[in-house]
């Protein structure tokens, strides 16, 4: 497994060599520590931005040497270049299975910060994307293991992360709660524009809503049934949810005391990857 995590100096950055080092991973991989010097603020100063590569090379070189016990292959890499499109490329060019990106927070402005930078890494990356939060130490989190969400509607996408999750190694008591969320409208027929959606209590019949529960509850299986091919973590079914499915997986992370969130980049709707921020985006960035 290949892991490209992006460095800077800020909290959310040693945040991410936390992560790394709490995790166990398959059997050789590696990592490359990257930190991509934003050519933004020096458009003309050629002396200061030699000085910010220096910094650079600084910041990887310690946080290469903070994974000395996470028993990974390290490299480093500095680019000169803006990040917002410089990770995704260079998770392409140097083939990334995933992509730790570092949060500033939870409040509105380190989502406005958490946009510039994470938010194009999210919607470009040509693998999966995490985005590491720092958290309250829990004294029994290193005994229980990690918490893990995956929320499912059933599509390609969804399978993938429950796959994900399948072939990955975990510390030891890792759970994982499976829950599908059935919006409150659902898709109908439109010549103009293909689909359009209509509220479930202006429905002509309840055949469409029988559908989505009925498809809730196989995508809700099917994960099980992927989940259970790992001997690395301990499954919870939850029966189908109604409501926006932004808010009710965000309240279930929160009620059940969750540490990862994990989701498909898009659903069985099919939206463009630009628009992404219907639920997984949103989830991202909350």
């Amino acid at each position: 497994m290949k892991l490209l995590i992006t460095t800077d100096l800020s909290q959310g950055s040693q945040s991410t060599i936390d992560a790394v080092n709490k995790r166990p991973w398959p059997a050789g991989s590696e990592a490359c520590v990257l930190h991509v010097v934003d050519l933004t603020p020096f458009p003309l100063g050629a002396e200061l931005l030699e000085t910010a590569r220096q910094g650079a090379e600084s910041v990887v070189k310690s946080a290469s040497e903070c994974l000395g016990s996470s028993g990974l292959k390290i490299q480093t890499e500095v680019l000169l270049d803006y990040p917002r499109r410089a990770i995704s490329e260079y998770a392409k060019k140097w083939g990334a299975d995933l992509v730790l990106v570092g949060s500033h927070g939870r409040s509105a402005l380190a989502r406005f910060l958490l946009g510039s930078v994470a938010q194009g890494v999210l919607r470009t990356a040509p693998c999966s994307v995490e985005i590491v939060r720092a958290s309250i130490e829990d004294p029994s989190h290193a005994r229980r293991g990690l918490k893990m969400l995956l929320a499912t509607d059933g599509s390609d996408c969804s399978i993938e992360a429950a796959r994900s999750i399948a072939k990955r190694p975990w510390p030891a008591g890792s759970c994982v709660r499976v829950i599908s969320v059935v919006p409150p409208f659902f898709p109908i027929a439109d010549v103009a524009t293909g689909y359009s959606y209509v509220q479930r209590e202006v429905l002509p019949d309840e055949t469409l809503e029988k559908a989505a529960w009925f498809r809730a509850a196989k995508a809700v299986a099917q994960a099980d049934e992927l989940l259970r091919e790992s001997s690395s973590v301990t499954i919870e079914r939850s029966t189908p949810l109604l409501g926006d499915p932004k808010a009710v997986i965000l309240e279930e992370a929160a009620q059940w005391g969750a540490d990862m969130i994990v989701v498909g980049s898009h659903g069985w709707r099919g939206f463009d990857r630009l628009m992404m921020g219907s639920v997984s985006e949103s989830l991202a960035l909350h």
